[in-house]
């Protein structure tokens, strides 16, 4: 995290307090963390500003509601327990919808779905993305996400090795030091698209597992919040309705991410 990043969250860390429950007016300020270390969802340009799917959508729905939108960077292990001490509003993040985190936090509808998949190096022998075909491979998955609990829970007969971020998982999988890496079906599409992923391939996507994937990815939000978590389904309904989602979908990507 940048240090001018973490000086904003200091500073808003009172205003959040105060924001915290109350009902929103024009022009209030939404404040939203994000984890920018997941392309094309949410990342940070060379300018250090904060680009992709989720920001788009995010900015779009605060106009909706006609407020205003600034993003806190926030390392996803520690994302959770960010939002219960106020340094932000909302979790916008990839984040799924599961029974597992509902039980601490509130989540808005979804505003998109798609499936886990597993990438593997471009000479892998590796030939299906089941657990008997990934049987005595390591797996690399980033920390306290579904994915690495779908590896848990589903390839139980390969090893599992976690990460802070995705970035340190496929630099390993390039380098040969993992056999392979489970994450959304985007983004490893994304990644062997491009030439940083030039060293690897797609396998296959994965059946979902609705205890451990959820339904969904929706926005995070404090126990009871249940106003701001109002205003935030309205907004998602009305850029559905209004062509707004489909165009920003259409910015990133060549097929419908909403799902069933």
């Amino acid at each position: 995290m940048r240090i001018s990043t973490r000086l904003f969250a200091a500073a808003s860390l009172a205003a959040m307090s105060l924001f915290a429950g109350a009902a929103l007016a024009d022009g209030d300020t939404i404040v939203i963390g994000t984890d920018a270390t997941y392309p094309p969802f949410e990342s940070l340009d060379a300018a250090g500003k904060f680009i992709g799917f989720d920001i788009d959508i995010a900015n779009a729905l605060c106009d909706q509601m006609k407020v205003k939108c600034t993003f806190v960077n926030q390392d996803f292990d520690g994302i959770i327990p960010a939002l219960q001490a106020k340094k932000f509003d909302a979790i916008v993040s990839s984040m799924s919808i599961t029974p597992e985190r509902e039980k601490t936090i509130d989540f808005t509808n979804k505003y998109y779905n798609t499936p886990p998949a597993i990438a593997v190096p471009k000479d892998s022998t590796v030939t299906e993305a089941t657990d008997a075909g990934l049987k005595g491979k390591t797996i690399g998955a980033q920390s306290s996400t579904t994915h690495a609990n779908y590896a848990s829970a589903h390839l139980k007969d390969a090893e599992l090795k976690l990460y802070p971020s995705p970035d340190e998982y496929k630099l390993d999988l390039a380098n040969g030091r993992i056999d392979a890496v489970i994450d959304d079906v985007v983004v490893l599409s994304e990644w062997v698209k491009s030439d940083a992923g030039n060293c690897c391939k797609m396998l296959g996507t994965l059946k979902i597992d609705p205890e451990i994937n959820g339904v969904g990815a929706g926005i995070g939000l404090r126990k009871g919040d249940t106003a701001l978590k109002d205003k935030f389904n309205a907004a998602i309904a009305a850029i559905r309705a209004d062509g707004t989602y489909k165009k920003i979908q259409d910015k990133y990507f060549d097929f419908d991410v909403y799902g069933e």
